[in-house]
């Protein structure tokens, strides 16, 4: 076998990607069974696979008062096979006023919160189609963080924003809600009272006075959009701006945040010359970066991040790691906006590949991290992560189920890129592929397996096994180690729920790291220090370590 580059001088044993593939057993599902709720949304079946959303006019009116939405959003969609039927979704709770197509009424179904639209004539393969969906009602404030919430400010202003992530856009306005498809771009036009100010996604194109007390705010999205990202925010915003080449930063915060903000905000820049540095350039330009107050932790809204990590560093003033490196950096500043990267611009296809958002994003923490504060504290927070995470379910759960994956997603996701950038084991190749593999799926929505293939493509290997393993499986692996202080040497291999497992490791004294190739079969090496010496870099490598006696139980302690 050759040595293949960027993996030092191990001798990779996987079999190639051009050579037969290893059966492998398949991971567990999810653990708990769907409502049909969660499939009808989740699933993305006849009805949503025949159609291509193409843009998205949404035009709303919201009474602060009344607690109340309305409006209609034309939905523009090209036929992928010819049919009579689509599905959109929108909470049971709301009205539906009419769906009109041209002058044409369409009948509809509805089942809990999905509309199949019926139309009176087969609608052709290959053509574009546009219709309008009227509604009204009272939104439920539900989920993580009420989803659309009419609060009020410390002043008793209206204080109204959106987050809508894990309880879909179609909690208040009708939609596709599906990661599998976006819109190539979207007007969104909020009417509100006067007094109020709208700061949505997308840039900010001009206000009109209605005449009748409120004032409709009109922002155009110039990019594909999650349809959990679309975003509301209105209050008594004050704005201050700054730029960065030829990038926007504009920031709207309630008056008596103004001082604190114009401080806390100033970590912007360097954390988009940190994401820059190692993916590209900043990609919502057209858009510009927004960071907007709210009165709930923080999300990542496409162009228009919302924050309320209380103007301070950490995460809710807390040590989020624990190690001390989190104090140093305002989080939701860092991590939400890295999702303008990953989970924005690079989308999962399908909620159960949300780690593509989570893993990632947490990832670009630690390498904003690295940036700032140099290696050591980048090695350190990410460690630091280890505390958090269960091993309890895979990170890729059953696919077509309206349902986040479990924690692990963040901080196992993040520790698991860690551990692949010791795999590799060549820094400049690591970050190359860093870059291409943002390029080759930004503005995409991609599953897991598109991930793993192009790594696999650009290392010349197939390392399905590994990623398998620490996203399809529960346990992580462990490296079983037995010695023979007679013989002077130590046995070692991997215990895996994936056969064909074979991860490089560093091991030995680490001042002069061996890296070895264990496999599911044990293999020998020399060893002629203590067994106590022997070391294995857990710090660059989220894994297990066991010592087993000769006859194979665990060495007690």
């Amino acid at each position: 076998m050759k040595i293949v580059a960027g993996f030092s001088t191990l001798i990779i044993a996987t079999a190639s990607l051009s050579g037969q593939q290893p059966q492998r057993t398949p991971p567990p599902t999810t653990l708990r069974a769907p409502t049909r709720a969660e499939f009808l949304r989740g699933e993305y079946g006849r009805y949503r696979a025949n159609n291509d959303l193409v843009y998205y006019d949404l035009d709303v009116r919201v009474d602060p008062d009344k607690k109340w939405i309305s409006g209609r959003n034309t939905v523009r969609f090209k036929m992928l096979k010819d049919d009579t039927r689509i599905q959109l979704d929108l909470f049971a709770n709301y009205t539906i006023d009419r769906i009109v197509q041209d002058k044409t009424e369409l009948k509809y179904t509805r089942d809990l919160n999905t509309v199949f639209i019926d139309f009176p004539q087969t609608l052709r393969s290959g053509r574009t189609y546009a219709i309008d969906v009227h509604y009204s009602g009272q939104p439920q404030e539900v989920g993580r963080f009420d989803a659309l919430a009419f609060k009020k400010d410390p002043m008793g202003g209206h204080w109204i924003n959106t987050a809508n992530e894990g309880v879909g856009s179609a909690v208040w306005w009708p939609s596709k809600d599906s990661w599998h498809d976006e819109p190539e771009g979207m007007d969104i036009r909020v009417s509100i009272p006067n007094d109020l100010i709208d700061v949505s996604n997308g840039r900010f194109i001009e206000k009109t006075d209605l005449g009748d007390g409120y004032t409709k705010w009109h922002y155009r999205v110039h990019y594909p959009i999650n349809s959990y990202n679309v975003s509301l925010n209105i209050g008594h915003y004050v704005h201050f701006g700054e730029q960065m080449g030829d990038l926007t930063l504009d920031y709207y915060v309630l008056p008596g945040s103004l001082e604190k903000a114009k401080t806390q905000f100033a970590q912007s820049k360097g954390m988009i010359e940190a994401f820059e540095k190692y993916f590209g350039e900043y990609p919502f330009k057209k858009d510009g970066f927004k960071l907007i107050e709210v009165p709930y932790s923080g999300m990542e809204h496409q162009s228009a991040v919302t924050y309320g990590n209380r103007f301070a560093n950490g995460y809710l003033e807390r040590d989020w790691t624990g190690v001390g490196i989190s104090l140093k950096f305002d989080f939701i500043i860092i991590h939400e906006s890295a999702h303008e990267w990953f989970g924005n611009a690079v989308s999962a296809a399908d909620q159960a590949d949300m780690w593509i958002h989570e893993g990632w994003a947490t990832y670009l923490e630690c390498l904003y991290v690295e940036h700032r504060f140099g290696y050591a504290d980048y090695l350190k927070y990410t460690n630091g992560y280890k505390t958090k995470i269960a091993n309890a379910e895979p990170i890729v759960i059953q696919r077509g189920i309206a349902r986040d994956p479990n924690q692990d997603m963040y901080f196992k996701g993040a520790l698991f890129l860690h551990t692949l950038r010791n795999v590799v084991n060549d820094d400049q190749k690591w970050f190359k592929l860093l870059r291409d593999l943002y390029a080759e799926f930004k503005y995409k929505n991609s599953f897991t397996e598109e991930i793993v293939a192009f790594v696999s493509k650009q290392l010349g290997q197939d390392m399905t096994p590994i990623f398998d393993q620490y996203l399809r499986r529960t346990a992580l692996p462990a490296l079983e180690l037995t010695f023979d202080e007679t013989a002077k040497t130590v046995a070692y291999r991997w215990k895996a729920d994936e056969r064909a497992f074979a991860m490089p490791i560093r091991v030995g004294d680490p001042a002069k790291w061996q890296i070895v190739q264990p496999s599911a079969d044990w293999k020998v090496m020399e060893w002629p220090s203590p067994k106590d010496a022997f070391k294995v870099a857990t710090d660059l490598y989220y894994v297990n370590v066991s010592i087993l006696e000769a006859n194979g139980r665990p060495l007690k302690p």
